[in-house]
């Protein structure tokens, strides 16, 4: 059975919310729904600008809705996920308020799907803790009266909104990727010739794109240590958590000496980024068995980095095509 790796990639960011998106999570921040007036409509959750004809809507029109409401279209979630709002089974609902013309979109926890209907009439189930942000709606509940939180809002109006956005990949592990990781290890760098086209990829790829057959063990060659770089960047770090670099530093792509492999976005060391140009002879710095695993080594692997070779450089202006 083929091993899967699971890797999550976080990042986190504050955005600015505007004097309607603010005013609506303040007001959920107070246990209220806000509208705004839309003509002879009202919208909600409100918009900063009329979803038919476009133009901009007054930001005092904002008008109190609801609580209670009544649900348009649903449909049932019979196996939560973390992603989810509720970790039992619940429904997502269109739900239009008392006193708005437009529906909002949120959960309904009817306890079980015989208790879902089209036309049934649902309260909101405030949330312990009111802290100005959509959870605030917990859920919505059957009947005509909410349940109200004890916890009171933010003192002040909520004006931005920090979010910690996430997305989690599972990758097969290939036997060809645990080889590559292998040689990795060791200090070397595995790659893999079809042997149709001669092509020659890196690492744990597993198959020719071109000629679409799969490589092997038998396929598999050492890969040089040594090339030239074709593409670079000079990039400056803006500070995340998680972020470990301060001053501005260089990533390069590296065309392999004697093969047609690009390493894409490569570290080099001990050069100044004034100095880092295309054509620049580099060979690769592996860790010491006393430094593998350390912090510095390249992408969490035994590859310090590239380091230039001292060679005069090459003057080819088609290595800048040379990415991939």
């Amino acid at each position: 059975m083929t091993e899967v790796t699971e890797s999550t990639i976080r990042f986190p960011y504050k955005r600015s919310l505007g004097p309607v998106i603010g005013a609506f999570l303040t007001g959920l921040s107070e246990q209220r729904i806000l509208g705004i007036r839309s003509g002879d409509r009202v919208l909600c959750p409100p918009l900063e600008w009329d979803p038919e004809t476009g133009a901009e809507l007054a930001h005092d029109d904002l008008v109190e809705v609801g609580p209670a409401g009544t649900v348009t279209a649903w449909s049932w979630v019979a196996a939560p996920t973390e992603q989810h709002p509720l970790d039992q089974p619940f429904a997502f609902a269109l739900i239009q308020l008392d006193g708005a013309d437009t529906t909002l979109v949120h959960v309904v926890d009817a306890g079980s799907i015989e208790a879902m209907a089209t036309g049934m009439r649902v309260a909101p189930r405030w949330g312990e803790a009111c802290t100005g942000h959509i959870t605030d709606l917990a859920a919505f509940v059957a009947g005509e009266q909410p349940v109200v939180a004890a916890s009171a809002g933010p003192e002040e109006p909520v004006t931005m909104m920090d979010y910690n956005a996430s997305i989690t990949y599972r990758t097969p592990i290939t036997e060809n990727t645990v080889r590559a990781e292998q040689a990795t290890a060791e200090g070397r760098f595995l790659g893999l010739r079809c042997p149709v086209c001669q092509r020659t990829y890196t690492g744990g790829k597993g198959y020719c794109p071109i000629d679409t057959i799969e490589l092997t063990v038998a396929d598999e060659v050492d890969l040089p240590q040594t090339g030239v770089v074709t593409n670079y960047t000079i990039i400056t770090p803006i500070q995340y958590p998680g972020q470990t670099e301060t001053d501005p530093f260089a990533r390069v792509h590296i065309l392999l000496d004697g093969s047609d492999v690009v390493m894409g976005y490569q570290g080099l060391i001990e050069v100044p980024n004034d100095q880092v140009r295309i054509g620049m002879h580099v060979a690769a710095v592996w860790a010491s068995e006393g430094e593998k695993g350390a912090v510095g080594t390249w992408n969490d692997s035994n590859l310090v980095g590239w380091v230039p070779t001292g060679e005069p450089d090459v003057d080819d202006p088609t290595l800048v095509n040379r990415i991939n």
